[in-house]
């Protein structure tokens, strides 16, 4: 105990740090705190939270058994709109593009000695979806749940400082003035087929990822048949909230000082951060692109919002194109490589699943 009482210290210090980004400077409060709090717990060594019998113990149940993550799903699908993805199928090959960041930091993974499992569970923190890799690497490399989970939740909360850099670094001051045309409007028919189609074409093709896709889907279809208003309030309300509380507590309480400060830790932290930025750059160099393709109709900014941190990413393309053209308005342009990013992150932990399982 008293070996370890330093790395409690700094593990206290960091809960603290995190406490102090979500409370006073705003950053993913929701995500922040409860994580942030349960990393202060566990790391109070008489506690026992995390004992045979402990709170924190019983509850992480839910996270080590896959069932919380595809309950976030359900809960993103009942408070998501599809329509500008709908209205804009293009931005579906941005957040295709935003995934790059995962498989390019496998083959890192694969490099530094990782197994194949493991690489796996790693790279999908590139997808910037806590729930997702919550829920592979709960299947394929349940020892390192403790510090992906820290780094997959740590970046969707950071978003804000982690992307600007990249996107202004990837882009010129005349790519982030581009002001694109208004969507066109999506008919209910088409919103309430999209879920439908979706789950039969990936399921199909991919049973892996139908915990995933599914619970998406059918948490967007009970939001867009119009007929279950209550459910839908439960759902992107009461529910989310709940099971955020939840996740976030024993995501946090997964990083103890016993096991977490050691150099594979350090090594996932930074592959991390490596997986999410070069997902973000691969949404703006594809935005680059298409910007050339259509003479210009297209501000790469909006490829920056295929990693699936939904609405973070979208906001952060608004808040940034904003800053260079004020009457540029982003966000449901960004938001349908954000949602594509949730489909593109479900489906490539599928396919992981597939292959290593």
């Amino acid at each position: 105990m008293n070996l370890m009482l330093p790395g409690y210290l700094i593990m206290i210090c960091i809960a603290c740090l995190f406490l102090y980004l979500a409370i006073w400077r705003g950053y993913e409060p929701y995500l922040l705190i409860p994580i942030a709090f349960g990393m202060l717990l566990v790391n109070l060594p008489l506690a026992g939270l995390m004992d045979d019998g402990g709170l924190l113990r019983l509850l992480y149940a839910g996270t080590d058994l896959g069932i919380y993550p595809p309950l976030i799903f359900l809960c993103i699908g009942a408070s998501t709109d599809f329509g500008p993805l709908i209205a804009n199928p293009r931005s579906l090959l941005l957040g295709a593009a935003a995934q790059f960041g995962i498989f390019f930091t496998f083959v890192g993974a694969i490099l530094l000695g990782f197994t194949g499992p493991e690489a796996a569970s790693i790279g999908i923190i590139g997808g910037a979806d806590g729930p997702t890799a919550l829920f592979l690497t709960s299947r394929l490399a349940s020892d390192l749940l403790g510090p992906i989970a820290i780094a997959a939740y740590s970046y969707m909360a950071l978003v804000p400082i982690i992307q600007p850099p990249i996107m202004k670094l990837l882009t010129t001051e005349k790519e982030r003035k581009i002001k694109m045309e208004q969507l066109r409007p999506v008919s209910k028919t088409e919103k309430v087929i999209f879920p439908i189609a979706v789950s039969l074409l990936v399921i199909l093709l991919l049973p892996s990822a139908g915990s995933l896709i599914g619970m998406l889907m059918l948490g967007n279809l009970i939001k867009e048949s119009g007929v279950v208003p209550n459910l839908v309030k439960t759902l992107s309300d009461t529910l989310m909230y709940i099971i955020s509380i939840l996740l976030g507590m024993t995501v946090g309480a997964k990083a103890d000082a016993v096991h977490f400060l050691n150099t594979q830790t350090i090594s996932i932290i930074i592959l991390g951060l490596i997986a999410f930025s070069v997902g973000t750059a691969g949404g703006v160099l594809l935005g680059k692109v298409m910007c050339k393709l259509t003479k210009g109709k297209i501000n790469p900014l909006i490829g920056a919002a295929g990693v699936s941190a939904v609405p973070m990413a979208a906001r952060v393309v608004q808040k940034e194109g904003q800053k260079y053209n004020p009457a540029n308005f982003l966000l449901m342009h960004a938001m349908g490589p954000n949602v594509a990013g949730v489909i593109g992150s479900a489906v490539a932990a599928g396919a992981l699943l597939m292959f290593f399982a």
